[in-house]
């Protein structure tokens, strides 16, 4: 199945989408973040999302850099393993919080974002914030335009 529409088919989404690609491209390379965090985020929120083609993306683009195939494998269970720093579970829970909010009524807790404060400066959680609603936003386009994963080549994208 392809994808039933082509965002940069029309002058005015291609335009929007093409902010959506600075925007994503801005945090990526130049947030203080950690670059394994940042992919690990993304990943996460787009296998919540369903989305299989940003999945594809980002599991790519972290074995790509350099990832731990093991890493990659379980960020859908980082809860029940143990390869993964406080830090990036901080991060991974208000990932998951964020793109949730709609089956959580109160979103990202307290608690949850007092962890991620003891691992991440200002700067680094407002990057975290801005990665979370990108990529759920991301995800949503690509859900509804029916995108599959499987065929993207890694590097290409972040």
């Amino acid at each position: 199945m392809t994808a039933r529409l082509d965002l940069f088919g029309t002058p005015t989404t291609a335009k929007a989408a093409g902010h959506f690609g600075t925007a994503s491209k801005t945090i990526l390379q130049g947030s203080t973040l950690p670059a394994a965090t940042q992919k690990l985020v993304l990943l996460r929120a787009s296998q919540i999302n369903g989305d299989g083609y940003a999945t594809d993306v980002w599991s790519k683009n972290a074995a790509h850099a350099g990832e731990d195939a093991t890493r990659v494998n379980l960020v859908a269970a980082w809860r029940e393993s143990t390869v993964f720093t406080d830090a990036e579970r901080a991060a991974l829970e208000v990932a998951e919080q964020g793109t949730r909010i709609a089956d959580a009524a109160g979103g990202v807790t307290d608690e949850a974002w007092a962890d991620a404060a003891e691992h991440y400066n200002e700067n680094q959680l407002a990057d975290l914030v801005m990665l979370i609603a990108l990529i759920n936003a991301t995800n949503r386009m690509g859900v509804i335009l029916g995108r599959r994963g499987g065929d993207y080549q890694p590097g290409r994208l972040g």
